[in-house]
């Protein structure tokens, strides 16, 4: 599926997919490249096993130049492939965002001046593979005073390391566009296993532009609803980002619902390389246009 993204083409810049489907089903970026004025996002979803299909999916493209970062707010991406390294990257301190191999299918993303005393903000990762099917994870996730540090590993359609491209997005207290709406949210369902609705912890990974507290709940085998409060706003979009390793992956269930109180994703679904339910850890980031 091509995606025309009218009056906003620009040169670089990173893609994240997320498939919405009630099928075993995930979606990753092709290319993409500008078309003056706009930029063109080619989408291609597969069902597990690696059989092609039309899906129903969330993307979103964004582009960013270098400007003042409020105190406390980050942001940063990179865009990498296998044959030319890191073809894009930003970084809202200004340090250089760099990858480095860490065995079959695997990176690790130093991003400087982004760190944080403790684990804080929320990651995004989309595979880009035009070749075939491929699917990231994120698979390590350490924070310090001067620097994110993050471990991206990639599966081709069954749990096989494949070296591939991919884009990665940082955000704190920023939306995953790198943008500042009045409406977003992010958080991390690293318990899983958790019945909830539980809070996740530390704070910094619940983040709410509301003040209020995004909770999740046990929703059936590898289903969890997430409740994000007071956020809700048109357009908007929902992504989330698979936890772990051996090729699994996270999607959506159905559309996320937008009511006055907040917006419920029902559900985020996450399954095995093999495409059955399983309790897998994911980062979830919500944002609105406005």
């Amino acid at each position: 599926v091509f995606v025309r993204f009218p009056q906003i083409g620009g040169r670089g810049g990173v893609v994240l997919v997320t498939a919405v489907s009630p099928a075993p089903v995930w979606c990753q970026a092709q290319r993409w490249a500008r078309s003056w004025p706009n930029e063109i996002v080619a989408v291609r979803c597969y069902l597990a096993g690696g059989t092609p299909v039309f899906a129903p999916f969330t993307v979103a493209y964004s582009q960013s130049s270098p400007g003042p970062v409020p105190a406390g707010r980050r942001y940063g991406y990179v865009r990498y492939s296998p044959a030319h390294g890191v073809v894009a990257r930003f970084n809202s301190a200004g340090g250089l965002n760099t990858v480095a191999p860490a065995g079959p299918g695997a990176w690790t993303v130093r991003l400087p001046g982004l760190g944080s005393a403790g684990r804080a903000g929320n990651v995004q990762v989309t595979a880009v593979n035009a070749a075939g099917p491929a699917k990231c994870e994120v698979s390590g996730w350490t924070s310090a005073p001067g620097r994110q540090l993050i471990t991206v590993r990639c599966y081709n359609k069954a749990a096989v390391p494949l070296k591939t491209g991919w884009s990665l997005v940082y955000q704190r207290g920023r939306a995953v566009t790198g943008t500042q709406p009045k409406h977003f949210a992010y958080t991390f369902d690293n318990k899983p296993f958790a019945a909830g609705p539980y809070a996740p912890v530390p704070a910094a990974v619940n983040f709410n532009s509301a003040a209020a507290t995004n909770t999740i709940r046990r929703a059936g085998g590898g289903l969890r609803l997430v409740t994000l409060p007071r956020v809700a706003g048109l357009p908007s979009t929902v992504l989330v980002t698979a936890v772990g390793s051996g090729g699994r992956f996270c999607s959506l269930l159905s559309p996320w619902a937008s009511s006055p109180a907040g917006v419920i994703v029902r559900d985020v679904a996450c399954y095995t390389a093999a495409g059955a339910a399983t309790n897998t850890a994911s980062l979830i980031t919500y944002t609105s246009a406005h």
